[in-house]
């Protein structure tokens, strides 16, 4: 069967602020979808401007270019007579309130078709619509394609099928104007669970209303935020019967015809599986894509590692390896007094591995001359804390030297842990452009080194660095552990602490049941107060460190907004 309505899903990669990109990835799509015999094509929320502009959104030029941009769309839409065009867009509004819209056009032989403003505008966790547009009114709108009803949905709007969050329903309402079809447009971001999630809201609200839906999201990374794609398409009755590819951009044309979806060439779709993938390779995968957008976006093409030797330096080094290419990566160790020999040893079977470029640089003499000075200035020896950190200063100063030199991004090495309760040293470690792995907790790091292993079917990572006891190796025989719980231990209380509700229902259980075992305990109890103080305490480094890819559902960041200058009773 090779008849019915053809409609292609646009799972595109927009850049933030590119009109003019963004309007060339639409127009090529277009030219598939036209090609293919498509009646629609079909983008991702805000795909105009990519999803989310922010303040961009306040500049007068920026809005002039947003204009153009709808102007040039237009033009192009001429060029593939009698197919739809469906766009985000920011569009200007009169009235009291913000002077913007979040919209939906669809477009046609160089005419707008139909204008659908969001209802929903989220405003929670990494969310905050309601900065600059004004909510659109309740109410369903429907075009005629191609012979079929369609109606249409802008993201948030289809996530409260069941009332839970907004007084309106948009959805509901959609349904009642009978639509053939509904098409909703998103810029749904990526973290774990979430795949699992928009399946199982949209196949459940498809079946409610007895609606066939396609959902379209965008891929790519934007600053700390990652998009995985997966657009896909539901039937009442069987649930999710395709999906796009997943952390990849896919112009896919599938035929409706009868409520059902098929192959462009009207086979038969393969069977769609809800499996997601396994935690570490989404991890793997969703860092790798948010590493190479943001060095792509940013003008890098290298990268460079601090490698101590350490675990959290060298998955760092390995995920940069994969993302940029082993030969656009440098690590730099720099061994102090306090190194050891097996250290900087493993940093050099760790490049090996990777086919990486190591670079030695000791820090040795630096330390010894700024204690030298501290001395003579302070009449004070420069040791304890103070001399810690100025090591891994030290150290975040030649990285810096080296990439303003070079050219590299300079990548962070933290893990959620350490960021968590402020085991870090601000202008030191946490030097850098990017943090690569700060929404992995340290028992996680272990995991996924041991899973690039596996995947590799060889060594990437060396078991040395895997085995050792964790240590900053900033002063004699020092252990993470003389200053934090067993990380298996300090990871469960933070998981309570931080992701509560939101950890999916597999570490849930687990994850409550160890924090349980804590609070039953007076030395437990007393373990929980004291990470919950050292949380609050280091909100300050956690402001000033760099951006972090964002990979469960409340990252630091703009995913966790909390005081400074506060006080809090625990």
């Amino acid at each position: 069967m090779t008849s019915g309505f053809k409609l292609t899903l646009a799972q595109i990669n927009p850049t933030v602020g590119d009109i003019t990109g963004n309007c060339a990835l639409m127009q090529a799509a277009a030219t598939r979808a036209q090609a293919a015999g498509a009646s629609l094509v079909v983008f991702p929320e805000l795909s105009l401007t990519g999803y989310y502009p922010g303040d961009l959104l306040d500049e007068p030029d920026f809005l002039a270019r947003i204009e153009q941009g709808l102007a040039d769309l237009l033009s192009a839409t001429r060029s593939t007579p009698g197919l739809h065009w469906v766009v985000g867009a920011p569009q200007r509004r009169e009235g009291p309130g913000k002077a913007l819209q979040n919209c939906l056009l669809v477009l046609a032989d160089g005419a707008v078709r139909l204008r659908y403003a969001k209802q929903l505008l989220p405003t929670y966790n990494i969310f905050d619509e309601r900065r600059h547009f004004e909510p659109g009114p309740d109410l369903a709108r429907v075009l005629r394609v191609g012979g079929q009803q369609v109606g249409f949905l802008i993201c948030e709007d289809g996530w409260n099928d069941e009332g839970r969050d907004y007084a309106v329903n948009p959805f509901e309402r959609l349904a009642d104007a009978a639509p053939d079809l509904v098409v909703s447009i998103n810029a749904s971001p990526s973290s774990i669970g979430k795949h699992a999630l928009r399946r199982k809201l949209f196949a459940a609200a498809s079946a409610r209303h007895q609606l066939p839906l396609v959902y379209v999201n965008q891929v790519g990374g934007h600053d700390q935020i990652i998009y995985d794609g997966s657009s896909f398409a539901v039937e009442p009755q069987a649930g999710v019967v395709f999906e796009a590819e997943r952390f990849s951009e896919a112009i896919r044309t599938l035929i409706f015809n009868d409520g059902h979806f098929c192959e462009a060439s009207g086979a038969c779709l393969p069977p769609s599986s809800d499996e997601g993938l396994p935690a570490m390779e989404f991890y793997r995968r969703q860092i790798v894509l948010g590493l190479r957008d943001y060095a792509r976006r940013c003008g890098f093409t290298r990268a460079v590692v601090g490698s101590s030797g350490g675990i959290d330096s060298a998955l760092t080094l390995a995920l940069a390896a994969e993302a940029l290419g082993a030969e656009n990566v440098v690590g730099i160790t720099m061994p102090s007094k306090f190194s050891s020999a097996g250290s900087v040893d493993d940093s050099v079977t760790l490049c090996r591995n990777l086919g990486v470029r190591l670079i030695e640089h000791p820090i040795r003499d630096l330390v010894a001359t700024y204690g030298a000075g501290f001395s003579a200035a302070f009449s004070a020896p420069l040791q304890g804390l103070p001399l810690e950190n100025l090591q891994a200063r030290v150290r975040g100063t030649i990285l810096m030297e080296y990439s303003n030199a070079f050219g590299h991004l300079l990548l962070t090495t933290g893990n959620k842990s350490e960021i968590s309760v402020g085991y870090c040293t601000l202008y030191g470690d946490t030097n850098g452009g990017l943090g690569l792995i700060g929404d992995l907790y340290k028992t996680e790091v272990f995991d996924l080194c041991r899973h690039l292993n596996a995947a590799a079917g060889r060594e990437l990572i060396p078991f040395a660095i895997i085995d050792k006891e964790p240590s900053a190796e900033l002063a004699p025989d020092q252990r993470d552990t003389d200053s934090l719980p067993p990380y298996p231990v300090l990871d469960a209380i933070l998981k309570q602490l931080i992701e509560g509700e939101r950890l999916g229902e597999d570490e849930r259980a687990a994850v409550a049941a160890a924090f349980a075992r804590q609070q039953a305990s007076e030395e437990g109890r007393a373990l929980i107060s004291r990470i919950k103080r050292m949380i609050a305490r280091n909100e300050y480094k956690r402001r000033q460190a760099p951006p972090i890819l964002r990979l469960r559902g409340r990252a630091f960041g703009s995913g966790r907004q909390m005081p400074i200058a506060a006080k809090y009773d625990f």
